[in-house]
């Protein structure tokens, strides 16, 4: 009776029953964790399923490119001119924080402090043992071990390593000129973990071990997170104010595409590594029912999903942005010319 009552409030409100809608997406592994809670509590209240694949931004931007799924998701942002040539729009979801984990012995949370350049080294291959002068400078009262640096990266093309590399790029010269920015590098040194969950588990499992993650994987694996040095030079921890304070500054009415990079940015208390994860669309829509569906479930994660978000440590998408987005669905997105309404 309940799943009755849905299906007709749905097709009250929309003029279709969004039970008889699926909509499929693939995607970054940033958001994943919050992607599945949003599905299943939109699949409870709207009665439309959602199905969304974490395969990492590659292959969710290969994945809408070619078609084979409703929505992709990433978090390397495509500028306006790639947009164009694919006939996408792509809009902000979520921000949040990508953050160092390590597994020392004797090192809890949040104790370890390092700056841009001492890491970069250590992803490098140039600082190779955890009391390296570089980190013991930086670390004056922590009792760090004599121990070998295993470096645990991800193994797939990805967004997460997207803006770690392009924070890397920003803070050393010597990343910038061998290794650069990209879903998917030339790793220096380092074993390889496929997704958020693969690098977890490797640093898990490795004594010595660091690696990169989205700030919900380390939370919920209980993996111990360093504080790191921002652009104001004050050593922040990684927590839900420190993400806010980096996106406080960004300018999305002047972001064609929405395209926006929030590593390295200015203010005291900012996360230095913080990044935004996207949703792509077609501009042009083959189904109006799934077009509808597909737009309400959007504006649902937006408004009725943003306390589940931040629950979760992610940075919602700030009122005016929805709002901004919202907009743009009307004058972007169609089907058979028309607005998806």
């Amino acid at each position: 009776m309940k799943k009755m009552l849905i299906a007709a409030a749905a097709i009250a409100v929309t003029g279709i029953d969004a039970s008889a809608v699926t909509l499929n997406g693939a995607g970054a592994s940033f958001p994943a964790p919050v992607y599945r809670v949003w599905t299943y509590n939109y699949k409870r209240t709207a009665g439309a399923r959602v199905n969304y694949q974490s395969v990492g931004s590659g292959a969710g931007i290969n994945q809408i490119r070619a078609k084979t799924v409703d929505f992709g998701a990433s978090d390397k942002p495509l500028k306006k001119a790639e947009l164009d040539k694919y006939g996408l729009v792509q809009f902000p979801m979520l921000m949040g924080g990508v953050v160092v984990v390590v597994n020392i012995p004797g090192v809890k949370t949040d104790q370890l402090k390092l700056d841009g350049k001492t890491l970069a080294d250590i992803f490098l291959g140039k600082i190779r043992k955890w009391n390296d002068p570089a980190i013991t400078k930086l670390n004056p009262n922590l009792n760090i071990p004599a121990m070998p640096i295993t470096v645990v990266h991800r193994s797939d093309s990805s967004g997460t390593t997207w803006i770690f590399t392009n924070y890397l790029t920003k803070v050393s010269d010597d990343w910038s000129k061998t290794v650069g920015n990209g879903k998917a590098v030339k790793w220096p040194v380092g074993i390889g973990g496929q997704k958020n969950p693969g690098v977890c588990n490797n640093v898990f499992k490795v004594r010595g071990s660091i690696g990169y993650v989205e700030y919900t994987y380390a939370f919920e694996s209980k993996l111990a997170t360093a504080s790191l040095k921002n652009k104001a030079g004050n050593f922040v921890k990684p927590n839900l104010n420190a993400f806010q304070a980096a996106g406080a500054s960004a300018d999305w009415k002047n972001a064609p595409g929405y395209y926006m990079v929030l590593t390295d940015q200015t203010g005291k208390d900012s996360w230095p590594i913080t990044g935004v994860t996207y949703i792509l669309i077609y501009k042009v829509q083959k189904e109006m029912a799934k077009a509808k569906t597909m737009l309400k479930y959007f504006n649902w994660c937006y408004t009725q999903g943003a306390s589940t978000a931040a629950k979760m440590h992610y940075v919602p998408i700030p009122k005016n942005v929805v709002g901004m987005v919202s907009e743009m669905w009307n004058k972007e997105v169609k089907y058979n010319g028309q607005m998806i309404k």
